[in-house]
């Protein structure tokens, strides 16, 4: 999968009151800024033209775009978020991506469905059934990707304490790898493909991100980045301490196409 646009927002001055059960402390804005600056130019630096969207100190959690929609390179489908608060958080997203697509399709009520659910492998699916995505979500979005010919396949995490969305867990690498928790290493839909373990210590950085040519990979998990190159990748490390304290991860912060 090759991109070559993405969409970021900057965290508000509200990002603290986000959503969190992480428990690692209240995030320091100034450095999430930072942080969220290095993650724009990384995604530059791959060849991406990145739209920066303006805090919105209205929704905590805004930052974490990629729970708003899934976009592919010729269509987009606007989620609903499964937590009340971010409902709000797909208003100006769809303005958007009516903009840059001729063909959006939306999940309605009762369907909840997160971005960070939805894990692309080449022409298929993986979609997760969470706390914040729910089985009508999860069907509509399904029915969506059928029109436009990509297959789909439901994975339940609600039993695994600590994975708020599949892609929490599982990413995909490129040249048919996934980055994968221990706790979901071994599941049915996985099989087919090479699977990088990463220690259950180390289970936030399960959450890596392909762009083009690089994982970037979050930094102080020298086991998983030893992982990824020792698989081949190439790779860069980047900072998300402060989205970690919020329950997101590299993912999280961008949607790409």
């Amino acid at each position: 999968m090759h991109f070559t646009h993405a969409i970021t927002r900057l965290p508000a001055d509200t990002f603290s009151q986000g959503i969190s059960t992480a428990n690692l402390g209240k995030p320091a804005l100034q450095k999430a800024v930072e942080q969220h600056e290095d993650y724009v130019r990384a995604l530059q630096l791959s060849g991406l033209t990145c739209m920066v969207l303006p805090p919105a100190p209205t929704f905590p959690d805004s930052v974490f775009v990629e729970d708003t929609a899934i976009v592919t390179n010729n269509f987009a489908v606007i989620a609903r978020p499964g937590a009340q608060s971010r409902l709000g958080e797909i208003d100006e997203m769809t303005t958007i991506l009516r903009y840059h697509f001729s063909k959006v399709h939306q999940i309605q009520e009762p369907g909840t469905l997160d971005g960070g659910d939805v894990c692309q492998v080449e022409g298929h699916f993986f979609i997760g059934i969470s706390a914040r995505t729910n089985q009508n979500g999860a069907n509509q979005l399904a029915e969506y990707l059928k029109m436009h010919a990509y297959s789909s396949e439901i994975v339940p995490i609600c039993e695994f304490s600590g994975i708020l969305h599949l892609k929490s867990a599982v990413n995909y690498l490129g040249e048919e790898t996934l980055l994968v928790d221990p706790r979901l290493a071994d599941h049915s839909a996985f099989q087919k493909y090479r699977r990088l373990v990463v220690s259950l210590e180390d289970a936030y950085s399960a959450n890596c991100l392909r762009v083009n040519e690089v994982v970037l990979v979050p930094s102080g998990f020298p086991k998983t980045l030893e992982l990824v190159q020792k698989a081949g990748f190439q790779t860069t490390e980047l900072d998300a301490s402060e989205y970690q304290k919020m329950d997101g991860g590299l993912s999280c912060l961008s949607l790409r196409w």
